[in-house]
């Protein structure tokens, strides 16, 4: 974790207790909590763990390295540093003598048998992406949007492809009638001219197929972008993706009031839900035959589908005929050979998933695994970050929520066999396959769903064993040798510190860095909250957990806390990414209330129905789990019905508003920071999975939208915006305190903050936000 000197935590150096932690000290600057370290990397030869950290207290982090054979970290030279880092992200040959690796815009390769090092580019253009092909004769690299290979053995460059943005070049435009006439009646009236034309046409044969040429097959894109630019690993095939903008889509403007200037600046946005999209191509170029070609996924099963929600608009969609989706296709994935390819394709809906096989000789698809989903596509290793490849010639992997939770599939190409490697109710978080490719390394949750292990299990799902074995979370990295794993480790109120250990069962982790907590920051006893569960009124399991005041404190009030994102964990075992509220929650525990946050419904962590409860519905079943959560601090806890509050950002401002403005009985006062108050006005790739557009699914928007529901509003509110908050504009803010005008309500408040974007930079705003949640509380929920 970085240094958290921005935004929290003042240690004064007497140390902090219980009676003394107040928001002005947990929220000042510059004094901070510790250094974590970060971005953490192996070097080349498996030796040094290379990472980001600041014990000293400096400006910033710098980079730190460890040995597996010495005992303390040691302050790495910044080029070293970033020649190390460069390393880390290199490719191999097959046979794994040759690695290749880009380096401020140049690309090197390293014999890793002679040790030579050879700078292969050294130009003003920034080349990278390089790749080996042809067994390892040639390296590939991307220049300019176009592919060039340098020849491992003779050191010779030559260009692969000759992409431009001239115009495509179409189809050659049919001879009138006429005009054939007259050409064919010229060579029948002329032996001379038909010797010389006959001619032509026999040289250009022979050329076509005799020694190789310097002319490259221009290749127009015109005004499209080019993505993804790959190669097979025998040279044939390059393929690419085409993405046509949008037009109309409109961008929202955002005002920054606060300028160096003096005036006010404009700041470009992003564009809201239901704006046009852009359109995706998937080419294919054979260099061998010299032919282009657009592969077509119109004919892939399913891909006129409609959705079902469209059922609910019988009048509107009466007369709707299957259309094709718009899809965006990613990879290919090739096998080592280079005769088989698989892409993974999506429909723009994102209710699809296609995982298909590419015939690269004739552009055709076969399809291999479909995921529909009728909320939408996602969970771990799933999303657009998809986890697959090949185990061998045949085999491909990838991941699937097919039973409910994310787990790891094997499809065998020969006899369109599949097989789980894994299963039961917990999530496969992570994969990686060995170089040998016999074993996965997985990261899961089998143990419980707030609990994280590394472990391994065989290519043909046998022999499953755990690796890692302290509750919490990890985040781990393989050594390049395999041999070795360094992560990062934390508890639920320890942060992260770094740790090495081998890549085995029953083998001892090393702590190799003890300064994510300072001196002062240890004298607090900062609480292990207690994570537990209750039934949900629709029957449903919820974990939580629970801050408790010390014997006597109590004083009946409580504080339900929510976390942001929606899809995101916050009841685990590892140090939360709000640690601030954390800090905070241990300061009003201080003061006598018990503190409760959920992981709702929609959180992460708990498999494709939880991850889709809110589908059409935002504030349906995730604010009856808040509603339910009231209930369990009554009856478990003992809290007084009437003196429970609630707080959080983003999409816990969300529910806040939720809460107030529908459950005004369950909840005294609450606290809506940075909140969305109209999905209709949120972005496209979050809000069109869960509502799908407004023009296409009002009802939808309507009943998820807390403007909608202003009019509920009974007791205390307390809205905080930045106003240069290019996430959840501020325009949300501005349209829900016109809305609360008109309705005549005068129980709320507005704080501004006019240099803070979405998430709080300085210290005197976060200072100032969390004064006014905690006297907000006090006042309501102490009466």
């Amino acid at each position: 974790m970085r240094l958290i000197i921005t935004a929290i935590f003042v240690l004064v150096s007497s140390g902090l207790s219980a009676q003394s932690l107040t928001v002005e000290k947990i929220m000042q600057d510059p004094k901070w909590i510790g250094s974590s370290p970060s971005n953490v990397y192996w070097g080349a030869d498996s030796k040094l763990v290379y990472f980001s950290w600041n014990p000293d207290k400096k400006t910033s982090d710098s980079t730190y390295s460890y040995s597996l054979t010495g005992k303390q970290p040691v302050e790495v030279d910044y080029v070293a540093a970033q020649k190390a880092g460069a390393a880390a992200g290199a490719i191999y040959d097959p046979s794994r003598t040759l690695m290749a690796y880009t380096y401020r815009g140049d690309v090197f390769m390293i014999n890793l048998r002679t040790n030579v090092n050879t700078r292969v580019t050294q130009t003003e253009d920034f080349e990278a992406g390089p790749r080996f092909i042809d067994k390892g004769e040639w390296l590939v690299y991307n220049r300019n949007q176009n592919l060039y290979a340098w020849n491992t053995r003779t050191g010779v460059t030559k260009q692969l492809t000759n992409i431009t943005k001239a115009n495509p070049s179409p189809d050659a435009p049919k001879t009138p009638a006429q005009d054939q006439f007259l050409q064919q009646q010229q060579l029948e009236t002329s032996k001379i001219l038909k010797e010389r034309k006959d001619k032509r046409n026999e040289r250009n044969e022979f050329m076509k197929g005799h020694g190789d040429t310097d002319t490259l097959r221009v290749i127009g894109i015109g005004d499209k972008n080019l993505q993804n630019l790959q190669i097979s690993p025998d040279g044939r095939y390059v393929t690419y993706r085409l993405f046509q903008s949008p037009t109309g889509a409109k961008q929202a403007i955002v005002p920054d009031y606060v300028a160096e200037s003096g005036y006010t600046t404009d700041l470009a946005a992003r564009t809201k839900v239901g704006a046009p999209l852009g359109k995706y191509e998937f080419w294919l170029y054979d260099r061998v035959s010299n032919k282009l070609t657009q592969v077509n996924t119109d004919s892939i099963p399913g891909a006129l589908d409609n959705p079902d929600y469209i059922k609910d608009y019988p009048v509107k969609f009466a007369n709707r005929k299957p259309m094709s989706r718009g899809v965006m296709v990613s990879g290919p994935y090739w096998n080592d050979g280079g005769t088989a390819a698989i892409i993974d394709i999506r429909a723009q809906d994102n209710k699809d998933r296609w995982i298909m096989q590419l015939d690269a000789a004739t552009g055709k698809l076969k399809p291999v695994d479909r995921q529909r989903d009728e909320a939408w596509i996602g969970g771990p290793g799933i999303g657009f970050a998809a986890r697959m490849g090949w185990i061998d010639e045949q085999r491909f992997y990838f991941q699937s929520e097919t039973t409910g939770y994310s787990h790891l599939y094997v499809h065998d190409i020969n006899t369109g066999s599949k097989k789980a490697l894994t299963s039961g109710n917990y999530e496969v978080q992570n994969v990686e396959l060995s170089k040998d490719k016999k074993t996965f390394y997985l990261l899961t949750n089998e143990e419980h769903p707030g609990k994280q292990q590394w472990c391994r299990i065989n290519v043909d799902g046998t022999k499953k064993e755990k690796i890692t074995t302290m509750d919490g979370g990890y985040e781990v990295t393989m050594s390049p040798d395999e041999k070795y794993i360094a992560y990062r480790y934390s508890y639920t109120n320890k942060p992260w510190e770094l740790y090495v250990q081998e890549n085995a069962p029953g083998k001892k982790p090393v702590q190799v860095t003890d300064k994510s907590m300072s001196a002062d920051f240890k004298t607090y006893p900062w609480r292990d909250a207690t994570i537990t569960s209750f039934t949900a009124s629709d029957g449903a399991k919820v974990y939580t957990r629970v801050y408790e005041p010390a014997a006597g404190k109590k004083n009946n009030a409580a504080v339900i806390f929510v976390h942001g994102a929606g899809y995101l964990q916050n009841v685990h075992y590892w140090w939360s990414s709000y640690f601030r509220e954390y800090m905070f929650n241990n300061l009003l525990a201080d003061k006598g209330y018990t503190v409760i946050d959920i992981d709702y419904r929609a959180s992460s962590g708990y498999g494709r129905n939880w991850r889709t409860g809110i589908y059409r519905w935002m504030g349906g079943k995730d604010m009856d789990d808040h509603v339910d959560a009231a209930k369990f601090l009554t009856e478990k806890y003992g809290i007084d019905p009437k003196r429970i509050g609630i707080y959080g950002g983003s999409y816990g401002g969300f529910i806040t508003l939720m809460g107030l403005f529908t459950k005004p009985d369950v909840f005294r006062a609450g606290a809506a920071l940075r909140p969305v108050t109209d999905w209709a006005h949120y972005n496209h790739g979050y809000t069109s999975n869960i509502l799908n557009e407004p023009a296409m699914d009002s009802i939808a928007y309507a009943k998820s939208s807390p403007i909608n529901f202003a009019g509920g509003l009974k007791n205390h509110l307390l809205i905080c915006h930045g106003m240069v908050d290019v996430n959840v504009h501020f325009q949300d803010a501005v349209r829900l305190t016109q809305r609360l005008i008109e309705l005549g309500k005068d129980n709320w408040e507005l704080a501004v903050y006019p240099m803070e974007d979405h998430g709080f930079v300085e210290p005197s705003s976060w200072t100032d936000e969390y004064k006014r949640i905690l006297k907000l509380f006090d006042a309501e929920l102490l009466k």
